[in-house]
């Protein structure tokens, strides 16, 4: 029997931000959970951050050597220690604030945007032991991080973001143009 959809799909709506900071390819998806019962402290849109499927790190042939979450000097994303329901202590991250860099074994350097504005709520550890699940499971054990937007910013997050159709789109376009 085939399986049914898994969680990232019945749970979740996919959103796109492809050419981020003008980087052609590199797109991230951000996957929006509107459950109003999280159980992340209350009601509110949670958002877990992913390379979409056309990011150069998720083509074949690339191998990720680093995965860094120190931002700067004064700034690594695994200091961000957040407690209570109101989530106190979380990192506030606008849509362009870098989440990590990742090298890859070309020489190539990403960095890893937020893509949208909202609270950090964990960054996901196990990519840094275990690098791979970022290629071979992006939308699910392989997600880079967690974000939670302001209740009151919920409904507009998604404004300059595609959807699924509208990133295809954009990809259509991409082969075409290539060819």
């Amino acid at each position: 029997a085939a399986a049914g959809p898994g969680g990232a799909e019945r749970y979740f709506t996919r959103w796109y931000k492809p050419d981020v900071k003008g980087r052609p390819c590199e797109d991230f998806c951000v996957l929006q959970h509107s459950n109003r019962r999280v159980g992340w402290g209350g009601p509110g849109e949670i958002c877990v951050i992913t390379l979409a499927e056309a990011h150069p790190l998720l083509q074949s042939g690339k191998t990720i050597k680093s995965i860094n979450y120190q931002i700067s000097a004064n700034c690594s994303r695994l200091q961000n220690k957040v407690s209570g329901k109101s989530k106190r202590g979380a990192q506030f991250l606008t849509e362009l604030a870098p989440l990590c860099r990742i090298s890859s074994s070309d020489g190539e350097e990403y960095t890893i945007y937020s893509c949208i504005r909202g609270r950090l709520i964990e960054v996901n550890e196990n990519i840094l032991s275990n690098p791979a699940l970022l290629q071979q499971k992006p939308s699910t054990e392989g997600y880079i991080a967690v974000v939670l937007p302001k209740f009151e910013e919920s409904k507009s997050i998604t404004q300059g973001l595609l959807t699924r159709k509208e990133y295809e789109e954009v990809l259509l376009k991409r082969c075409d143009s290539s060819s």
